[in-house]
């Protein structure tokens, strides 16, 4: 008897360890490290968090703010996604010299190139800190209140807070504000270009394949962290040297099949995963469609005059790839919603929340929650798909538009804070607008504006709009705007904010660019901010206290994980095909047969360089193949989302066995409800990127830094 509760038990958690999560490193011990080693993981937590020894957060570092790393090599080598360092790859790409068609590998040290602005963050150590951001809130009357406490506590605690000179304070709110941690930082800013394949392989399948499995994307780059020397953080010298880590990665080639154990580390960026049940009906039905069609709209205009010009695919290649990263997505996250039930899935949850509430007697302090978000996410529904339609179209996909915007907060702060501030901001825009008018092309902007200003003038709630967009002629606006604007070229943008600050005003508020994106900001501001902000300071209040009612009256046993937010976390599931629909089943694992099946030559999706035909044709695949295959990616059921891009998948013993770079298309829902059954990380197979820079780039100076794990008969 006592034998089968404990296979039971078993059971259990290895079911309940496949349900997702993102889990703070320096909290392993306990549930999710029983979870672990059920799964077949064998190290230990310490493994992964340690303070006073090497562990594997010491090898996870932030990348550039928004991707993670991670290094391979003793000598500061990190290796990230090919699309992470795609801003990096493309800026010191030319015409002549195009490494995003090419690729690019560097021999040796000398040849690294330098970049402006990169940096990677490591994790130092994590503190709780809940009792002191929260204290003297409680006794605080209203929501804006308690929020100006907790920064003024935040800012305090960061000041204070002991740390190295070089070294970092950051705060950060876990549990919708009910639990805060101090993370320690070090940020190293002389990060420099290593290797990257060409866009063929490092983006094969590009816009088509993004977001779906079977992938054949070898998605990765290279780049070595350097330091000053005594290893510490340092701004580009010539004198800095290479980073030493405190841990690094060893890399196992030992092969993988179903089911065996696998590790996400990195920097998840956000999920909402208590939302109720009426906020992710209003994503589904009105959010997502809005914000999907406009996105639509910009993509096709830029596809058109990329795929005529190679100048101009260059210029807007990363911006295309951005815009249409989460047009894929939220078209996804809305298919898999639907498919889920999600709405329906939280309903019930709500209802039991609701029974859990009465039977704890809790009904005057949990009670009204669920109706106070009823009420207020109706009343919000106007406000924020005008905020959804103004940030998708005035500040992300319309570059005119965007560029005025910076004007129109140049105009702000003059009157806000004086001269001087004006001065500073306009000095600064002098210096650095030019970075945004090189990759700039006006007739590809005119024809995207036309469309995004039409969709805006008939498709934002027409109460919000300004009375230049109301029963206008966009067609007209459009070419009125674009022949007279100084706001689409560098040079006019610079004659704009020349002389002082009158002079600056008067030019501004005569142009006709500048006047639009005015009337449209000021609209937005007078009819949409203060009444959204007002509502959503609201929908703050009740999710905090709906979370710690959560949290509150779950069991102990109950696998509740802090949404992402861009800190440091730990996932982890099994290597796992699914189905996706009905008489559908994939496989977790692709291989370079299927590049070569979808290859069609020319194609800027889905061309195939010569030289990996050539070895495909060869099957020379050296030490990396399997059986006369190549592996290339494979799937798992990590919970990941955007941030975990370039995050390592590691194995049972902690060794790099894939590069995490996407999820599936039908389970990108996850950032707001996780499912099992359909949601999967797609990573790039370690032997596939070890196969990439040895057999065809020929990089072994690469491959000599690495300590690679051969199973026995590869030695």
């Amino acid at each position: 008897m006592k034998v089968i509760k404990l296979l039971l038990v078993l059971f259990v958690i290895q079911v309940h360890a496949q349900q997702g999560g993102m889990w703070i490193p320096s909290l392993l011990k306990g549930m999710n490290e029983s979870e672990m080693k059920a799964l077949g993981m064998k190290i230990s937590t310490d493994d992964i968090y340690a303070v006073n020894s090497s562990s594997i957060k010491d090898a996870v570092p932030q990348f550039n703010g928004g991707c993670t790393a991670e290094v391979i090599s003793d000598k500061g080598l990190i290796l990230t996604n090919h699309h992470c360092g795609f801003d990096i790859i493309q800026n010191h790409s030319t015409v002549q010299h195009d490494y995003l068609q090419d690729g690019f590998w560097a021999y040796k040290m000398e040849e690294e190139l330098v970049n402006k602005d990169l940096e990677v963050t490591f994790v130092v150590r994590i503190e709780d800190v809940t009792s002191k951001i929260l204290e003297g809130t409680s006794e605080l009357p209203f929501e804006a209140y308690k929020q100006k406490k907790i920064q003024q506590n935040i800012a305090d605690l960061v000041k204070n807070s002991v740390k190295e000179s070089w070294q970092e304070n950051r705060i950060r709110t876990f549990y919708d504000g009910n639990q805060y941690l101090l993370f320690v930082v070090e940020s190293y800013k002389d990060v420099r270009l290593v290797g990257a394949p060409p866009s063929s392989i490092g983006k094969f399948g590009s816009d088509t394949d993004n977001w779906v499995w079977p992938r054949h994307t070898g998605d990765f780059s290279l780049f070595r962290i350097y330091a000053d020397k005594n290893n510490r953080p340092a701004a580009y010298s010539a004198e800095n040297v290479p980073y030493k880590p405190k841990h690094s990665l060893p890399i196992s080639i030992a092969g993988l099949k179903e089911n065996d154990f696998t590790m996400v580390v990195g920097y998840p960026g956000r999920t909402q995963e208590y939302l109720p049940a009426i906020a992710v009906e209003q994503i589904v039905s009105t959010l997502n469609p809005a914000k999907v069609e406009v996105r639509d709209a910009a993509l096709k205009v830029q596809d058109r005059f990329m795929r005529k010009d190679q100048a101009i695919k260059i210029q807007y290649a990363s911006k295309y790839a951005s815009v249409a990263n989460y047009w894929k997505k939220w078209i996804g996250e809305t298919k898999g919603l639907k498919k889920s039930d999600a709405v329906g899935v939280k309903k019930k949850f709500e209802a039991d929340f609701q029974q859990k509430v009465v039977k704890a007697g809790k009904q005057a302090e949990y009670g009204n929650l669920l109706a106070e978000f009823e009420k207020n996410y109706t009343e919000i529904k106007e406000y924020a798909l005008a905020r959804d339609y103004f940030t998708e179209v005035a500040l992300r996909n319309s570059e005119l538009l965007s560029v005025g915007y910076k004007l129109v907060q140049l105009e702000q702060l003059l009157a806000s804070k004086g001269e001087q501030s004006f001065t500073d901001r306009k000095n600064n825009l002098s210096k650095g607008i030019a970075d945004f008018y090189i990759d700039y092309n006006a007739e590809v902007d005119r024809n995207v504006f036309e469309q995004l200003i039409g969709l805006y003038a008939t498709k934002s709630p027409k109460q919000f709009l300004p009375t230049s967009l109301q029963n206008t002629d966009t067609s007209k606006l459009t070419a009125d705007i674009y022949e007279n604007s100084k706001l689409t070229s560098l040079n006019g943008f610079l004659q704009l904010i020349e002389g002082d600050s009158k002079t600056v005003l008067e030019k501004m508020n005569n142009d006709k660019g500048y006047q639009l994106i005015k009337s449209m900001s000021e609209a937005y501001s007078k009819n949409v901010l203060p009444k959204f902000d007002e509502l959503n300071l609201k929908n703050i209040a009740v999710q905090r206290t709906y979370m710690k009612a959560i949290l509150e009256l779950s069991p102990k046993s109950a696998r509740i994980f802090p949404d992402a937010n861009s800190t440091l976390r730990v996932t982890y599931g099994k290597v796992k095909g699914y189905k996706p629909n009905d008489a559908t089943y994939y496989e977790p694992f692709t291989t370079l047969d299927g590049v070569m099946e979808k290859y069609v030559p020319g194609d800027y999706e889905f061309d195939v360089p010569k030289k990996l035909v050539d070895l495909y044709n060869a099957k020379d695949y050296g030490k990396y193949g399997v059986n006369g295959k190549m592996p290339v990616c494979f799937i798992a059921t990590n919970h990941t989302t955007g941030g975990n891009s370039g995050s390592p998948a590691l194995d049972a013993k902690g060794n790099l066995i894939g590069l995490n770079f996407d999820r599936v298309w039908e389970g990108t829902m996850s950032d707001i409800y996780y499912s099992p059954d359909i949601c999967r990380n797609i990573m790039v197979d370690a032997r596939y990127i070890l196969f990439v820079i040895d057999k065809f780039a020929g990089a072994q100076n690469i491959i000599n830094e690495l300590k690679i794990i051969y199973p026995a008969n590869k030695k």
